[in-house]
């Protein structure tokens, strides 16, 4: 028999005898050993929500595996899901400096920076990424958002407008275009805006619903605008 084989009946073998059931042993993987191994270890935590022993699990695959790019984007995503977005722009901070043309560490960094309200760093991160791949809806989005931010609606609007072309199944880029126009006080621009969101997702007609914004990356201030826009038709 494979020792791994091995290793593994004497697990459950251990676990029935102290009566941990096959539930706790599956939930519980303890044979990772390969840099692969612990990314797909630290996924099944962060699936279960246990963030701090998928973090633990990726810092173990980063270590094991240091020229892995997509190991420390999957590492620095998994840290900002947790809400440590320091510890997420370090990790992803070091991954960009390792390559500064990937596409995937600079769509996440961006991320980070939005939600942590570095709007400067997030305009620039996904500037650059928007650069490297012209067809890269996350980046518009994402710009859109911040460059509302700050105050900047006509380019908000036109990087909407893009994100929206790129990815036209998608709410979320309609609602920040409408809450664009509403900075340039344009109501009525605002209101089709949103309603293309709406007739993409009837959801969006609910002003409650509209509070999982914040997990799309709008802020507090955002989300009540779209709830703005939306009363108003």
């Amino acid at each position: 028999m494979h020792w791994r084989l091995m290793r593994g009946a004497l697990a459950y073998t251990i676990g029935v005898s102290f009566g941990l059931g096959v539930s706790s042993l599956i939930a519980q993987p303890t044979f990772a050993q390969s840099a692969s191994e612990y990314r797909q270890l630290g996924l099944s935590y962060r699936d279960q929500g246990r963030y701090d022993d998928a973090i633990a699990a990726l810092q173990k695959a980063v270590a094991l595996e240091p020229d892995s790019q997509s190991g420390r984007v999957l590492l620095g995503w998994t840290q900002h899901k947790a809400g440590q977005n320091t510890q997420a722009t370090e990790t992803l901070l070091q991954g960009f400096y390792r390559d500064l043309f990937d596409v995937p560490t600079l769509n996440a960094l961006g991320i980070v920076y939005l939600v942590s309200d570095q709007l400067p760093n997030a305009i620039a991160a996904h500037t650059w990424a928007a650069t490297l791949k012209p067809d890269n809806e996350i980046a518009y989005y994402n710009l859109s958002l911040a460059f509302e931010r700050i105050g900047q609606y006509d380019w908000a609007i036109v990087a909407a407008k893009e994100a929206a072309k790129l990815e036209p199944s998608n709410p979320h880029p309609p609602v920040a275009e409408a809450i664009a126009h509403w900075g340039n006080r344009d109501t009525t621009l605002a209101q089709q805006a949103y309603q293309q969101a709406i007739d993409l997702d009837g959801r969006y007609s609910d002003a409650a619903f509209l509070d999982y914004l914040n997990e799309a990356g709008f802020s507090a201030e955002q989300i009540q605008t779209a709830k703005q826009v939306l009363t108003s038709r």
